[in-house]
């Protein structure tokens, strides 16, 4: 049942994607009069789910899930339709039309990929607010495991600068840091910055899991039923002072000695309003106390106006964008091997979440529209970038590429985007079979 949650939230997420972006070629090119003669949702290869010709369009559904397209008579796309192209250009067709219609045309996707994802940023602004741990209140700093130690952080630090941004918000740090070159940390009342090994960073796209985390207080926010701790009356808000006499300040600390007294009695010294309780556990190898910490006292929540939240949805759009394109660095290095980890249908599939979350699905769709506005306007034939890059030459030089130009380059685009899948699927198929 998970499974099939995770392909209908991809699915639907995908769909909506695809008809927007294709929409907005569609939409001009029907403005400046120009026969759009396909409008597919999913590939049709061979055979369509479904079709339905209304006007001079056939709209339809294909079966490869891969994307979709419009097919705009007049023009070198993939379909490679040479027949028409042998003939008189028609005034209705896209090569009849000036350049600067052509231009909107082609940006008519990436526009529309923009400009969803800074609308769903700042409707989830408007519904649910901004959630987040702002590093300020880090009073106990940072906890990291053996893959953060690598790339030089330790336990307690807290983290002021990366590269020569200042970190404000701390749910931001891990992916800063991959994408950083330096950090800044306060480390024992000292300020010490130090470069990130890409060595490191290949470890933390390896371990694929969280390398840092704020540290809590000693304060139980979660105590789980029927525990050890539930079934003798410890209580959420109870604060661990001390373990067997040793004294408890945060929660990594309790985590640390209460594991070391496991397999005993563990004498125990909680503060519950200010008052002392003194409590003795038994607790086996393997058993766990069943609480967990205050996750809750570091959290801020803003809440936003319409008006508030519009700009703010722009803000977060190009800060998503921005983080995007910066992690081309990881992709193309050749000590990180970022290349590795980049995710196709399968991998995504997986990353979604397994029940269905509206918010979780949202924030997957918009940043994942940011995406596709961005993998589209790359300058590499065969993609709308493609398009663009040879309009702009026309416009500035006067003269367009020759069929024969723009018939190669669709081609060499294509080679290089198949590549590109090669890749991406043998990295599915990869950790398919690893695991």
């Amino acid at each position: 049942m998970e499974t099939f949650i995770q392909i209908a939230q991809f699915t639907l997420a995908i769909s909506i994607l695809v008809i927007l972006h294709e929409f907005g070629h569609f939409a001009p090119a029907r403005y400046f009069g120009i026969k759009v003669e396909k409008f597919f949702l999913f590939f049709d290869v061979k055979f369509a789910l479904f079709k339905k010709k209304i006007g001079d369009t056939v709209y339809g559904i294909g079966w490869l899930p891969l994307g979709g397209y419009v097919k705009i008579a007049g023009m070198i796309d993939e379909s490679m339709d040479k027949e028409q192209m042998a003939k008189d250009p028609e005034p209705w067709e896209f090569r009849s039309k000036p350049a600067w219609q052509r231009l909107i045309v082609m940006i008519g996707g990436v526009t529309v990929n923009v400009l969803l994802a800074w609308f769903i940023y700042s409707a989830m602004l408007v519904y649910y607010g901004d959630e987040y741990v702002p590093a300020d209140r880090l009073k106990y700093g940072i906890a990291v495991g053996e893959v953060g130690e690598e790339i030089g952080l330790r336990n307690g630090d807290q983290v002021v600068k990366i590269d020569d941004k200042t970190v404000t918000r701390f749910d931001d740090v891990q992916i800063d840091i991959l994408l950083g070159d330096n950090v800044t940390v306060v480390r024992d009342g000292n300020e010490l910055t130090f470069p990130i090994p890409d060595e490191a960073k290949k470890s933390v796209l390896d371990a694929e899991e969280r390398f840092i985390r704020p540290r809590f207080s000693n304060t139980i926010g979660l105590v789980a039923k029927d525990s050890i701790a539930y079934n003798n009356d410890v209580l959420v808000g109870d604060k661990i002072v001390a373990i067997n006499g040793n004294a408890i300040n945060e929660w990594t600390e309790f985590q640390s000695i209460f594991d070391q007294a496991k397999g005993g009695d563990v004498a125990m010294t909680l503060d519950r309003d200010g008052q002392r309780i003194e409590k003795t556990f038994a607790v086996g190898e393997g058993r766990s106390f069943g609480v967990g910490a205050n996750v809750e006292e570091l959290l801020v929540k803003d809440e936003y106006s319409i008006g508030a939240a519009i700009p703010a949805g722009l803000t977060k759009t190009w800060d998503v964008l921005s983080k995007q394109v910066r992690q081309f660095k990881l992709i193309f290095n050749r000590k990180v091997q970022g290349y590795k980890k980049v995710k196709g249908p399968i991998g995504i599939v997986e990353m979604m979440a397994p029940e269905w979350d509206w918010y979780k699905f949202w924030g997957f769709t918009a940043m994942f529209s940011v995406w596709l506005g961005f993998v589209n306007i790359l300058p590499i034939p065969a993609l709308d970038g493609g398009h663009v890059m040879f309009l702009l030459y026309e416009m500035i030089s006067g003269k367009a590429p020759s069929e024969k130009t723009l018939e190669r380059g669709q081609i060499i685009g294509f080679v290089i985007v198949m590549g590109l899948m090669v890749v991406i699927f043998g990295n599915d198929i990869w950790n398919l079979i690893k695991g």
